[in-house]
């Protein structure tokens, strides 16, 4: 299953609090989290901290040598047969994030993808793959990952941005963040220049032909799966795929034309072992991202 609620230290009861430079973390044996504003959903991140994030993600990557993919051609969507995720070449805009350093996970533990933006620096994942108690301050997106390859860079947060009723209460209905990044050492890149991104569309009508893209918390490589997108009811947005496992979570759900509608996650933290979910991507989200656009 996609399964994925994030642990942090607090839920384990085993925190120490700490003040750096007037921001508060929690620490503890599953890593550091960071309080940021959580009445409005938001967190900005220090330079050295993701230096330091990106530092200790490259020490087991190797970086550089990626080719840009362009965007799917939707002439040459099919309905996936069997209706299981397969192995999928590794795309561009889309990647796998990781937690290197104090932390429970393994290797990577997330997805994301590249979403467009007027300042090309934006990653949409899972809320839940960011937030949870507190913000995940060692957080690293690594676009076109495979095999430990980073063939574009490792980019981590200056900014993450979430729904505050994920704050509150993890709200199923607004599982996703948006991610404002930058590449330690490459001051003059934008993301968006080296990989492309998604076009995002917010009141997407269902049902409309998709497909998913995601990476296994145990494997080097992504898998996919495509079946037609419909409504779960009026705030969520189902695609019925077999074998999405954990890892798979914050990963796009993208029409045929390559148009991003949704990132697993929303009900059921994902869903099951044949159903994948993701928030509907409707005028929440849109405003949700719009903050993120304004920084």
């Amino acid at each position: 299953m996609t399964g994925r609620a994030v642990r942090v230290c607090v839920l384990a009861g085993v925190c120490a609090v700490l003040v750096v430079a007037g921001v508060a973390f929690a620490v503890g044996r599953f890593g550091t989290v960071a309080v940021g504003d959580a009445g409005r959903g938001s967190y900005v991140q220090g330079e050295r901290v993701g230096d330091e994030t990106a530092a200790r993600a490259l020490e087991g990557l190797v970086e550089g040598g990626g080719e840009r993919k362009a965007e799917a051609d939707a002439a040459g969507w099919k309905v996936s047969e069997p209706l299981e995720a397969g192995v999928v070449e590794a795309e561009s805009a889309n990647g796998a994030l990781f937690s290197p350093g104090m932390d429970w996970d393994d290797e990577h533990h997330c997805s994301g993808s590249v979403v467009h933006s007027a300042d090309g620096d934006l990653v949409v994942t899972a809320a839940h793959c960011v937030y949870a108690r507190g913000f995940r301050t060692n957080l690293a997106f690594v676009p076109g990952y495979a095999d430990g390859k980073a063939p574009f860079g490792v980019w981590v947060p200056t900014r993450v941005d979430v729904d505050p009723r994920w704050v509150s209460s993890a709200d199923p209905d607004y599982d996703v963040a948006f991610i404002r990044v930058r590449r330690p050492g490459h001051p003059e890149q934008r993301l968006e220049d080296v990989t492309g991104a998604h076009p995002v569309r917010f009141g997407q009508q269902l049902p409309a032909p998709a497909r998913l893209v995601g990476y296994p918390n145990d494997a080097e490589q992504p898998l996919g799966c495509a079946n037609t997108a419909v409504a779960a009811g009026s705030t969520q947005l189902r695609l019925d795929c077999a074998d999405v496992p954990n890892g798979t979570s914050g990963g796009p759900v993208l029409t045929a034309a390559g148009t991003l509608i949704g990132v697993i996650g929303g009900r059921d933290g994902g869903g099951d072992e044949v159903t994948s979910y993701s928030s509907y991507f409707g005028d929440g989200v849109r405003r949700l991202y719009e903050r993120a656009v304004r920084g």
